[in-house]
């Protein structure tokens, strides 16, 4: 099975890699569910009052050539 590739660095990635390492099975889909979540916290934050997670990267937008 692959593993999804996270930013490093970030926050939730390293919190995510602590606890999910070594899990298998039904408690794996569970810290992926709770990871999902404090994403959404995170995003939230940032839209409501643009508090950027520890950890991200903000990336200068880029046009694409056509």
């Amino acid at each position: 099975m692959a593993r999804a590739s996270l930013p490093t660095g970030s926050e939730l990635a390293e919190w995510f890699r602590e606890r999910v390492d070594t899990l298998a099975g039904r408690t794996r889909r569970i810290a992926i569910v709770a990871m999902a979540r404090k994403l959404l916290i995170a995003l939230w934050r940032y839209a409501e009052t643009g508090v950027i997670p520890a950890g991200a990267e903000i990336r200068a937008e880029t046009t694409v050539a056509t």
